[in-house]
């Protein structure tokens, strides 16, 4: 093989292999956050959504466009005259343009409204960034404490393989019966068990978290979680500043534009119109202009109402965003309530039960080993040791779910 076709051949080799390890990248907790904001098809709806915002409010307040009128005014139908276009002086030609001319106020309100659009958009946009860096946050979570659990039954598997040399110690002094060498094998088979079910929950796990992040949720988990802290004292003095309550503050404005909106309404608009006139070669040509005004004559049936459905659309809006502060302030104490048993729990299950159960798991072992003790009570003592321990990376994973649903909701979202 010539030296330029080995190059042919390795040089796409070595390509492909450097593209692999560069879509391999691991993902750590703040680059799935930085991947769900760039990838969120809500987001990018949200954006859009301002981007259509902010379009619609450049010509909110701008005049409608002018119209141009053409006709023949005062032409014959009867007598000696009829149908002839230029036998009678009162007869013209005319072409024209019309502008009609909203009230100041009126203009004013369309672009007030506008405005308020895009702050309503925008503060959509905001709602929906916490909510996926939430949901991210919390997806990343729950597969590295997975993870976490898996590395512990391959630290059980060795464990087994130590309870299997001693049984077979144990049969092999005459102190231990027979029997009893199947109890490691169905022990390794119950473990196989459990961890499939655990294969399984990662497998659900990563599904989840690529909703968020695509295909980099396939990568190698890196890091450990960060430290969210949860200061109780102040998430209650920003409960106000979360996303959706300030979203009703857009809200509120637009609804208030729209009220002035309405109102004005009950003064007049007016236009103008502006018209050259062509009669016959005998005649002289003509200019015209004229003026015209709305006339609000029945404002308790076309105005009035419009402005009551607005003003209470502003009540509606009121009352919802209060209903949604009780229902953030239920949500807030449930949470924080959460958080410190898990904490308290959590604290008791490392320095209290976990330190019982080895020392339990020591003594039971040691008890068979000398001949005193069966192997029953050896594996009940290390099931329970094993429960324990993946209950202590059960109660990490629900704190830190605890406290990413805390700080994305009141702790980020009011920096």
């Amino acid at each position: 093989m010539s030296p330029h076709t080995r190059r042919k051949i390795v040089l796409p080799l070595l390509l492909a292999g450097l593209a692999s390890l560069a879509q391999a990248a691991p993902l750590s907790f703040t680059t799935a956050l930085e991947l769900a904001e760039r990838q969120s098809p809500k987001l990018a709806a949200t954006t859009a959504q301002i981007d259509a915002a902010r379009s619609a409010a450049i010509p909110a307040g701008a005049l409608p466009d002018p119209r141009i009128f053409a006709g023949i005014d005062n032409f014959p139908v009867s007598g000696s005259e009829a149908g002839r276009l230029q036998a009678d002086f009162m007869t013209m030609q005319k072409i024209g343009v019309m502008q009609d001319v909203p009230n100041a106020d009126k203009r004013r309100a369309r672009e007030a409204v506008a405005a308020a659009g895009v702050e309503v958009a925008e503060a959509q946009r905001r709602v929906d960034r916490l909510a996926v860096r939430r949901d991210t946050a919390i997806a990343w979570l729950d597969l590295y404490y997975l993870q976490r659990k898996d590395a512990l039954f391959t630290e059980l598997d060795r464990e087994n393989a130590i309870l299997t040399q001693t049984v077979k110690a144990q049969i092999a002094s005459g102190r231990a019966q027979a029997a009893d060498a199947v109890a490691p094998q169905q022990e390794a088979a119950q473990i196989a068990d459990r961890r499939d079910d655990l294969s399984s929950a990662q497998a659900q796990a990563r599904s989840k978290l690529r909703q968020f992040v695509g295909s980099a949720a396939d990568d190698t988990l890196v890091g450990d979680p960060p430290s969210l802290g949860v200061d109780a004292q102040h998430l209650r003095g920003h409960l106000h500043q979360h996303p959706e309550l300030l979203a009703f503050a857009a809200e509120t404005r637009k609804a208030e534009a729209e009220v002035s909106e309405a109102q004005s309404m009950k003064k007049s608009d007016w236009g103008v119109e502006l018209a050259y006139l062509r009669r016959a070669p005998q005649f002289g040509n003509m200019v015209s202009i004229q003026f015209t005004f709305d006339l609000p004559v029945s404002p308790s049936t076309r105005q009035e109402p419009l402005i009551v459905a607005k003003q209470r659309e502003l009540d509606r809006i009121d009352a919802e965003r209060e209903n949604m502060l009780r229902e953030h302030t239920r949500e807030l104490d449930s949470d924080l309530a959460e958080y410190v048993a898990l904490s308290r729990q959590l604290e008791r299950a490392r320095q209290t039960t976990l330190p019982l159960l080895e020392q339990k798991v020591m003594l039971q072992t040691a008890s068979y080993q000398g001949g005193k003790g069966d192997l029953s009570a050896v594996l009940m003592a290390r099931r329970e040791r094993i429960d324990q321990r993946l209950r202590i990376i059960e109660l990490e994973n629900s704190q830190a779910r605890a406290a990413a649903r805390l700080y994305f909701a009141y702790g980020e979202g009011a920096q």
